[in-house]
């Protein structure tokens, strides 16, 4: 099957496997969090077979998670490095809302936003895990004073907040900006698209396939 001239791959069929591993294993973790955060959602727990089975996968899901999103931050890294059109970009963050993408500096393969949402996220996973096996009954519990424990169940409960809403805002521009989803469905992005959104990683792309 001939390659469609129009469209450029943006991303691997491994790098979208872990994606969606990660994305997966987020609601999971996150829906048997929110279950045993608060009693008005105990009613999640009915997903996971009950309170005790929640209980018990919750941590083992979130390290999975953690696990998962460590190879696709260890794969981006070196693309969400913040530099000077970048700043300039958030500096024009009401034309980047109004859709003015003509004012707006070149963007590389990620733009400002998504790499500021990147690290953060890359925090919140890290204050996760670590918070997580401070508080983890019975296995790691008792190898922390019980002060330390609470003050790790606050930490846990916020970073998770922050996590989702930073997932919520990760979802919404992905159908926000139309064509996003196609990238991370097939690999694969339209020309046109990549030249408006991203043209600093349009022209690199384009000048590989050149030398090739």
């Amino acid at each position: 099957m001939e390659p469609n001239p129009n469209l450029i791959q943006r991303y691997t069929p491994s790098e979208r496997s872990n994606h969606w591993m990660v994305a997966i294993l987020f609601f999971l973790a996150a829906f048997s969090g929110l279950a045993l955060f608060h009693p008005a959602l105990f009613w999640l727990t009915n997903l996971f077979g009950g309170g005790a089975w929640t209980r018990i996968l919750h941590p083992f899901l979130g390290v999975a998670m953690f696990l998962f999103f460590l190879i696709l931050a260890l794969r981006f890294m070196h693309h969400n490095i913040l530099k000077s059109q970048d700043r300039q970009w958030l500096k024009q963050i009401k034309q980047v809302i109004a859709n003015e993408d003509e004012h707006l500096p070149p963007v590389g393969r990620y733009n400002a936003g998504q790499k500021l949402l990147f690290w953060v996220m890359v925090l919140c996973m890290l204050i996760l895990v670590v918070t997580g096996f401070m508080f983890w009954q019975p296995w790691f519990a008792h190898y922390f004073p019980i002060g330390l424990s609470r003050l790790a169940v606050l930490l846990h409960a916020f970073s998770a907040w922050v996590l989702i809403a930073g997932i919520l805002v990760h979802i919404y521009a992905a159908f926000w900006v139309k064509g996003t989803m196609q990238g991370m469905l097939t690999g694969f992005v339209t020309r046109i698209w990549a030249k408006v959104h991203h043209p600093l990683w349009y022209k690199e792309v384009s000048d590989n396939e050149k030398q090739s």
